[in-house]
């Protein structure tokens, strides 16, 4: 293993109480490593890397993009009545596109954005489907009934695009919200609705054959403005 040394320069000595040593330059040394392994016959070459003492330790800050809106016909609309898509229908959505893509579907249907909701799990329509006998496990296998099984080489886009009645139950959730001509977030119990507004969806097909109905999914609307587990009675 050879080694070599490198001068690296720093601003700022990182210990001194000499306050003129702050104005003077340090050396620091690194070394660069050449690493080999006998057994399988590579060398791996480690360059010396740079960098200035400053006195103290710098976390590093890692800046991630999240998605505030789902894709709606009605994002201008959510934007000037300072709406927003709560963060469980977001997640929920995330799901649901992942869920597809597991089942090897082309698109993202109201069946899926259903599986979305469950698998989030922590919502006020989550819960509602729960107590209703609605469970992810009897969803897939419902859609699997309805839908058929994809092609076994068939591979799924990153993010299948929604299908025609998905849609227009995003659409459908928004303007749910907007009825109640308040300001605040779009829940998955709007979304949720949403599903069962399209009465020729598999989403709401699979509804029916598990027992959903209208007075049922009325209880789910008296609070569908909040997005938190709440009781039913």
């Amino acid at each position: 293993m050879a080694a070599q040394g490198l001068s690296v320069i720093s601003k700022t000595p990182y210990f001194s109480t000499n306050r003129e040593a702050f104005r003077k330059p340090v050396k620091q040394q690194l070394i660069s490593q050449n690493l080999s392994n006998s057994f399988f016959g590579t060398k791996v070459s480690i360059p010396p890397v740079g960098f200035s003492v400053i006195g103290s330790i710098r976390s590093c800050s890692t800046v991630a993009a999240i998605t505030l809106s789902l894709p709606t016909t009605k994002t201008e609309i959510v934007s000037d009545k300072n709406l927003k898509w709560s963060s469980r229908s977001i997640k929920s959505f995330a799901m649901a596109e992942l869920e597809a893509r597991k089942l090897k579907f082309p698109n993202t249907g109201t069946e899926a954005l259903l599986m979305g909701i469950l698998i989030e799990g922590t919502s006020l329509a989550a819960r509602f489907l729960r107590e209703n006998g609605v469970t992810l496990f009897k969803v897939r296998e419902e859609t699997v009934n309805l839908l058929g099984k994809s092609d076994l080489f068939f591979f799924s886009p990153e993010h299948p695009p929604l299908t025609e009645p998905a849609q227009n139950a995003l659409d459908y959730a928004v303007e749910e919200k907007l009825k109640s001509g308040e300001d605040g977030e779009i829940t998955t119990a709007h979304l949720l609705l949403g599903i069962w507004s399209q009465n020729e969806s598999a989403g709401y097909k699979i509804m029916v054959t598990l027992g959903i109905n209208d007075d049922k999914l009325s209880e789910l609307a008296k609070n569908k403005d909040k997005d938190i587990i709440l009781s039913f009675k």
